[in-house]
């Protein structure tokens, strides 16, 4: 059997039509496929591969790990340079009171570890969540997702959760004294990219302190200079009291955080002890890669050059098909009539050597999030693909 057919023959799927590209290398900005074809990536693996794929500086630290040590003992029981060092690195960089880094394998386990400590702060049950956010498939972390769709088939899921409209100040009445923290993304990625209008999180942030609940930012998809500030809070006048991160933060490695003050971090370590354990959370290899990613970010000046690059895509993704370009940093979501129009455009793209996709709960828009390093001549030659895929469109109609 050929890789393909023991791909689908031995590995859980996850949908019926996956894109199954057989890999055989990456670098920079490209895949190259076995059959030797070069595809640029503007998905970055999900807003994962933010200096694209094996940046030098990354595989050397890797490398200089690997040859230390690996798995030595589970989280927090002994001192690791890499996870030192990159605790310290982030935490330089964040307000104040966001002191303290709980590592942990990815996203979702750094939601779950999240809601925990928000229950043992405030004592309290109740969660609230914006409706079309995603926060990761496990029980938890699926429980804050308002879609029937993707929840029914897991029921009976957690409790006391409660959803409000993104953007909506009414709803924040919903916030009340029974709620241990509402949890946001800062900007909300899976509903087609949907920023925060002026003053809304600085509504959301007094209501939650009016009322003594916590406020958990989910930055895994906004954090690390996507939005063009280091972290998404940045563009508001606020900052949460737990931050959730992912994605980018291992450098292309697994790796997830959530992060707050150390007066609060502590309660998950008394009453009872290791209220909270991870066995791999912030593995050495996995802390490494993204210290070389987050002080390589932190040395350039790819953060300042993301409006400029989105600004070139706007001026050139210009087509009569397109309906709107939402757009945030190097973010773009680009909006077609139909889910069949989007489909149709990402396999024309797929076929010349472009690499993009759609969001969970919007699927009428293209997804671009490209590596930060994409060059200018690189995004007018993917937005003429996608003007090429589109024009297809117009002669089928």
């Amino acid at each position: 059997m050929n890789p393909k057919q023991l791909f689908f023959k031995h590995l859980a799927p996850t949908s019926d039509a996956p894109l199954a590209l057989e890999i055989d290398s990456a670098k920079g900005m490209h895949f190259t496929t076995t059959e030797g074809k070069k595809m640029l990536d503007l998905i970055a693996g999900i807003s994962v591969s933010l200096l694209g794929h094996r940046h030098p500086k990354v595989e050397r630290a890797v490398a200089a790990q690997v040859k230390k040590y690996w798995h030595t003992m589970v989280y927090g029981e002994f001192v690791l340079s890499p996870q030192i060092q990159y605790a310290k690195a982030l935490t330089d960089n964040l307000p104040k009171k966001l002191n303290s880094v709980y590592f942990t394998n990815s996203g979702t386990e750094a939601i779950e570890g999240a809601m925990k400590l928000a229950k043992r702060v405030t004592g309290r049950k109740k969660f609230v969540a914006a409706r079309n956010a995603y926060h990761g498939s496990t029980q938890g972390a699926m429980s804050l997702n308002s879609s029937e769709y993707f929840t029914d088939a897991y029921k009976p899921l957690l409790p006391n959760i409660e959803w409000l409209n993104f953007n909506n100040l009414e709803d924040l009445n919903i916030i009340d004294e029974n709620t241990a923290a509402v949890i946001v993304e800062t900007v909300q990625a899976e509903s087609g990219l949907n920023p925060p209008e002026k003053g809304y999180l600085e509504a959301l942030h007094a209501r939650c302190k009016s009322v003594s609940a916590l406020l958990i930012l989910d930055e895994a998809q906004a954090g690390f200079g996507r939005t063009g500030k280091l972290w998404g809070f940045c563009h508001t006048q606020i900052h949460p009291d737990i931050l959730v991160l992912a994605k980018s933060l291992g450098g292309g490695f697994p790796l997830g955080a959530f992060i707050s003050d150390i007066k609060l971090m502590q309660t998950l370590s008394e009453n009872p002890v290791l209220g909270h354990i991870t066995t791999f959370g912030g593995h050495p290899v996995s802390c490494a890669a993204g210290l070389a990613t987050f002080t390589e970010l932190l040395e350039s000046h790819l953060i300042d050059e993301c409006e400029h690059k989105r600004q070139v895509f706007i001026q050139h993704l210009k087509h009569p098909k397109i309906k709107t370009i939402r757009s945030i940093g190097l973010w773009l979501a680009v909006e077609l009539d139909s889910f069949d129009e989007v489909k149709r455009v990402i396999t024309y793209c797929l076929q010349n050597g472009l690499l993009t996709d759609w969001f969970l709960f919007n699927d009428k828009c293209l997804r671009i999030a490209p590596p930060l390093l994409i060059t200018e001549k690189q995004i007018r030659w993917a937005c003429r693909v996608i003007c090429d895929g589109l024009d297809t469109l117009r002669m089928k109609m």
